[in-house]
């Protein structure tokens, strides 16, 4: 049956040239060049797939995106003149396909094409059920689980993968990111590409940029011979950065552009190579709070942001515990060669179920694997897993609200993030609690104490990582600069801190109880008199006030630097 597409734009050359395009493909085409004119063919006939123009006569194809997108699943392309890259990316996120640049080029308009007639064949049986089609299938075989978080997180990765919109994948370690990020690319057009995927924070910085986007031979030093970049790689298929956040910023300008233009350029070469490719990323970061911080780049996080998918923790799922148990003991015994496969005792389940899983679905696979290894039988009993009895505390409230946490994540999740709020409204919240004075001589008498419970505490629960040592670090501290251990305590250090800002704050403070010379200055000299206090408490040891201020090194030189702070000038 031959395929049909509508072409929208009001430039009559390009259209011609789009049709003459579509026939040499089989495709038979009709030209709106108006808004109400492309209205009108939708509604008398039916198309296999759109591509419109955003700026029109008679109003905005974003119109027609949302229209086509909100009451059908034909795939609708957008075409976006130069410079216009904001534009695409709501068009995205209003449910566009995907966007092709002017000036049109044929090559990349013939890849798209193909890519909506593929999502079109997947939709060609609709009186099959839903839970009997191979797409179906393919998600319960490889994400299990059927929790009521599980279930919309499903229905969302069908959707994602029918468009060609980066998506970027939030959520806990251990919460199956890469897995997702898998069957995006196994359920979208592009499965029959390649599946790239790159951990970013295990690739030195002076390869990055060579691993990447590849070289040419005698580039640089050492190398023989020319190479493909994974850029080049994922040509045609899927290119998952996962950790993203741990890339440095030089090569966050690289990469921007590449995601941009769809053009890479190999080291030691001189010219641009087109490349098609979808970007899915991955962290366990807040990339929001990184972009206050100034570690990473704006635009780049509102470029693989345009769609974003929450994982929920393992602990919003307990439902699911069980199901995954099985299978992961399944896997266990086939991977192991185990005779008699392994099961779990209605015990050891229920106490599954119980267990505050910080590692998620990483670390419930690493503990059956310890159980089966540490059990004489196929039979794993509570015993065998190593945790502690139960507390009161482990109980249904636990489990409550480690769901209202988590919510899951639905169709809503399609929907543009919210943008981040000033650092400077930021920091003064995110000190509140971690600023209190410190009682060192109490920190030495249960000195003994605190060690041997976190060391036992590791050793139960290998993945806690949230572990306040801030107590130990100013204790170090103290002892490398005994001026402030002896003759200052916390409490000094705080009442003097309190009289040295009262003059200020009366004198910022009209009598309306407003700053006097604005918010943004008032903000400035609340976040000045808290990193100096840090610094002062911690001997002027940068890393050990960043840790105590609940940020990181390169964060807080830069806010010295803005703030103008200075260790010779308060000296």
């Amino acid at each position: 049956m031959t395929k049909t597409a509508l072409v929208v734009d009001d430039e009559v050359d390009l259209c011609r040239l789009m049709q003459i395009t579509l026939t040499k493909m089989g495709i038979k085409s009709d030209v709106a060049y108006t808004l109400s004119q492309a209205r009108g063919y939708w509604q008398e006939r039916e198309y296999d797939f759109c591509l419109t123009d955003l700026k029109l006569p008679d109003g905005s194809g974003l119109e027609l995106v949302k229209e086509i997108s909100g009451s059908t699943n034909t795939p609708i392309a957008v075409i976006t003149a130069h410079g216009s890259m904001d534009l695409a990316i709501e068009a995205l996120k209003l449910g566009a396909f995907d966007f092709v640049n002017k000036p049109l080029e044929l090559p990349r308009l013939r890849q798209l094409v193909e890519n909506a007639l593929k999502v079109t064949h997947q939709g060609d049986d609709p009186e099959a059920a839903p839970e009997c089609t191979p797409e179906q299938k393919l998600l319960d075989s490889r994400l299990i689980g059927d929790s009521a978080v599980m279930l919309p997180l499903k229905n969302t990765i069908l959707k994602l993968a029918r468009s060609q919109a980066p998506v970027f994948l939030s959520g806990a370690s251990g919460t199956g990111k890469e897995v997702v990020a898998r069957l995006i690319h196994d359920l979208s057009p592009r499965r029959d590409g390649s599946f790239v995927p790159v951990n970013c924070g295990a690739i030195p910085s002076e390869l990055m940029e060579s691993e990447f986007f590849g070289h040419k031979k005698g580039s640089f030093t050492g190398a023989v011979a020319d190479k493909q970049g994974l850029f080049q790689q994922a040509n045609g298929g899927t290119l998952f950065l996962d950790e993203v956040a741990d890339l440095p910023l030089a090569m966050q300008v690289k990469l921007l552009r590449a995601i941009q233009e769809k053009t890479v350029r190999a080291i030691g070469d001189t010219k641009e190579i087109p490349v098609d490719i979808r970007i899915l990323s991955a962290t366990h970061k807040d990339l929001s709070q990184l972009v206050q911080a100034g570690t990473f780049r704006q635009d780049l996080y509102y470029r693989i942001n345009v769609i974003e998918l929450k994982l929920p923790t393992l602990n919003a799922r307990r439902d699911d515990i069980p199901v995954l148990a099985t299978h992961f003991l399944a896997l266990i015994a086939e991977e192991w060669q185990l005779e008699t496969p392994p099961s779990l005792t209605a015990a050891a389940c229920e106490r599954l179920q119980h267990h505050d899983f910080a590692g998620n679905v990483r670390e419930l696979r690493n503990l059956l694997e310890r159980a089966v290894t540490l059990a004489e039988t196929p039979n794993i009993d509570i015993n065998h897993l190593g945790l502690p009895a139960l507390t009161p505390a482990d109980t249904e409230p636990q489990a409550m609200s480690s769901v209202m946490q988590d919510a899951a994540p639905t169709a809503e999740t399609l929907t543009a993030p919210t943008h981040p709020a000033s650092a400077d409204t930021l920091l003064p919240n995110s000190l509140s609690g971690q600023m209190a004075p410190i009682d060192s001589s109490a920190a030495r008498d249960d000195k003994s104490q605190p060690i041997q419970a976190s060391t036992s505490a590791s050793n139960l629960h290998p993945y806690r990582t949230h572990t306040q040592h801030y107590p130990s670090v100013i204790k170090g501290a103290a002892a490398n600069h005994p001026k402030t251990a002896q003759g200052d305590s916390a409490e000094t250090i705080k009442t003097a801190n309190q009289a040295a800002q009262a003059p200020n704050e009366t004198k910022n403070i009209n009598n309306a109880g407003l700053p006097a010379q604005g918010l943004e200055h008032y903000l400035q000299a609340q976040e000045k008199q808290l990193i100096i206090t840090a610094l002062k408490q911690t001997g002027w040891n940068k890393t050990q006030a960043a840790e105590l201020l609940g940020t990181t090194f390169r964060s807080l030189r830069y806010r010295m630097k803005k703030l103008e702070i200075d260790e010779d000038q308060l000296e």
